[in-house]
């Protein structure tokens, strides 16, 4: 019966409650009332045991509930220290990323250092005088390693200022401008000293060193050597000794950079030496030596007033080598300028200009700088020499000094104040005949513009005398043709006819004799003149400005108008034939676009005073 009331009870199970390890005592002791409740009406001893079955149960269960509760709490705990090791692992984590990129980059930059590095020891080519060896005896005379080897460099460094050529300062890479230096031995491993193991190894420094000796006469021998300069010796006094160091660097710059030294000696007046030298050097000379030697050799010549045609042929010569060498491009077209074959010097210089694709394009703008004087594209060529004066100590990388060059642009941009301050503000140079002879030139064409006619023609006479001198006229060919309006204005006819006749072919003096005729009552021969000067260069704008010039005097505007438009059309940047055409369809009644092309004109002669004035007139006539 017990059984089977326990085991009918128990049975039920839509009545029996749940018994947890986390339900309360109090809920356990309330179901073991009930159970011993219905036990005692059963049996009483059934009812004690199932009373103390059940506490026993229910004890349990509170143990059971305090370890669940205990365990909850470490849990939790464990929970808290997971999560706070995983926020040190992540940080940690980021750490070694962060640390893993710092040391990546700093190994793409040891990288990138040594590549640099590497690559500038291959392209160095640097003249290092080391310090030389003096015996201690020498000392108590102030020669001492460091001394002689600053003595030396700084000779080399008065050379190599005094070294003017466009050339060698680009293709070098400045091997001779701001890398000569005088350098110590370093002691210890360094990055500095790595750079210099690696320009030992894989450059093309070239080291000079050498050292001091006293001769059983009291005298001192200087000693010079490198790789490349076979070792030499140069003595004399102790007194002497700035001589002795002057001609030691001589040697060492002609043999560690034969270039440079074949220009110093023409820039210098040395033109027999250039001559010599470059025969001697070029044979064992490198490809850019070769070509720089070939320029020495032709200006050489045409310094010494040699053969112009021997002097063209040097030049090819360096284009045969070298297609793009546009200095040798360039004195093409300055030779043909000085043969009278002005038309061939332009053709020349659209073949300069194809090649270099264009301008601006691979070709200096210094290069085109007779194509500009031919156009009298004078803008460029201002702006051109400008630069180049800027970049070479104000002298210009050409044979001649920049300054007189610029006076000589804002006079024919009729700028008479900026061209004297050109002039005087133009670097001395003993060495240059054509700063004199060009200070002339420009004062006198000032003079005649300003209707001074016996200054202009004195200093006009002064120019030819120092027009005698090739190196003035192998660089300005055609100036001479000038002298003779000038003498022509000053009542001195035979001279202008005479100059006329000794300058041969070059269109200032075609065109200069066509106004001489004209002035003296011959506009037959004048004209024919203009048609020959127009012949001679018919790409040129000069002899088609002249032409119409002449024709507008005579009245024939219609004929003066279609020469003026041929000239601007020639030459695009020349104020001057704009300002003529303008002024002739004036005259035919004909003002339209007057105001617009004297405001193009006045783009290439921003100062010139009488277009101003012209342009001032049209405007009140148009008002």
């Amino acid at each position: 019966m017990a059984e089977g009331i326990l085991g009918g009870v128990l049975g039920e199970e839509e009545e029996r409650p749940e018994v947890e390890g986390a339900e309360s005592s109090v809920g356990a002791e309330a179901f073991a009332a009930s159970i011993a409740a219905i036990a005692s009406r059963q049996d009483p001893e059934v009812a004690r045991e199932t009373a103390n079955f059940l506490k026993k149960q229910s004890h349990l269960l509170d143990l059971q509930a305090e370890h669940v509760e205990d365990e909850h709490a470490l849990r939790m705990a464990h929970l808290r220290n997971q999560v706070k090791e995983e926020n040190v692992r992540r940080l940690g984590l980021r750490l070694r990323v962060s640390l893993q990129l710092v040391l990546t980059m700093v190994a793409v930059l040891i990288g990138a250092g040594m590549v640099l590095m590497v690559r500038d020891a291959i392209s160095s080519r640097r003249v290092i005088v080391d310090p030389f060896e003096v015996p201690p005896a020498l000392a108590t005379h102030g020669f001492t390693g460091k001394v002689v080897a600053g003595a030396l460099l700084d000779e080399l460094s008065r050379l190599q200022d005094a070294t003017r050529t466009s050339s060698a300062a680009r293709d070098l890479s400045g091997a001779w401008a701001g890398h000569i230096n005088l350098e110590v031995p370093e002691t210890g491993i360094s990055v500095s000293e790595i750079s210099r193991l690696l320009r030992e190894r894989l450059g093309n420094d070239i080291h000079i060193e050498g050292d001091v000796v006293e001769l059983p006469n009291g005298d001192v021998s200087l000693s010079v050597r490198g790789n490349g300069i076979p070792a030499k010796s140069f003595s004399g006094s102790k007194t002497e000794f700035e001589k002795i160091t002057i001609a030691a660097a001589e040697y060492a710059y002609s043999k560690s950079q034969p270039g440079r030294w074949g220009n110093y000696l023409t820039e210098t007046g040395r033109n027999a030496e250039a001559i010599a030298f470059a025969q001697s050097a070029i044979a064992g000379a490198d490809l850019r030596s070769k070509l720089e030697l070939l320029n020495t050799w032709g200006i050489a010549i045409q310094n010494t007033g040699g053969s112009e045609r021997e002097a063209l042929s040097l030049f090819r010569a360096e284009l045969k080598l070298d297609p793009q060498s546009w200095v040798a491009y360039n004195n093409v077209i300055n030779t043909l300028m000085v043969l009278g074959d002005e038309e061939g010097a332009w053709k020349a210089g659209e073949e300069m200009r194809q090649l270099a694709g264009g301008r601006p394009g691979k070709a200096p703008e210094t290069m085109y700088v007779n194509v500009d004087y031919l156009m009298w594209n004078l803008n460029p060529w201002m702006e051109a020499t400008k630069a180049d004066a800027a970049s070479n100590a104000a002298g210009g990388s050409s044979s001649t000094s920049s300054g007189v060059q610029i006076a000589d642009i804002y006079w024919r941009m009729h700028d008479s104040d900026a061209a004297e301050l050109a002039i005087k503000t133009t670097r001395e140079d003993p060495n240059d005949p054509s700063i004199g002879a060009m200070t002339h030139f420009v004062r006198g064409r000032i003079a005649i513009d300003a209707g001074d006619a016996a200054r202009g023609a004195a200093e006009m006479e002064a120019f030819a005398s120092a027009y005698a001198d090739p190196v003035v006229s192998s660089n300005y060919p055609g100036y001479n043709c000038w002298v003779a309006p000038a003498e022509e204005a000053a009542g001195r006819p035979e001279k202008a006819d005479a100059v006329l006749k000794a300058e041969g072919t070059f269109l200032d003096c075609y065109r200069f004799r066509g106004d001489i005729l004209d002035s003296r009552g011959d506009w037959v021969g004048a004209q024919k003149a203009y048609a020959e000067a127009v012949a001679l260069a018919p790409d040129l704008p000069a002899g088609y400005y002249s032409w119409g010039v002449g024709l507008a005097k005579h009245g024939e505007l219609e004929a003066a108008q279609g020469k003026l438009i041929l000239a601007n059309q020639k030459g695009p940047h020349w104020a001057d034939p704009l300002k003529a055409w303008v002024t002739s369809s004036v005259k035919q009644g004909k003002p339209k676009d007057a105001l617009a092309k004297y405001d193009e004109a006045l783009k290439y002669a921003p100062n010139w005073k009488q277009l101003k004035e012209a342009r001032e007139a049209a405007a009140q006539a148009k008002g």
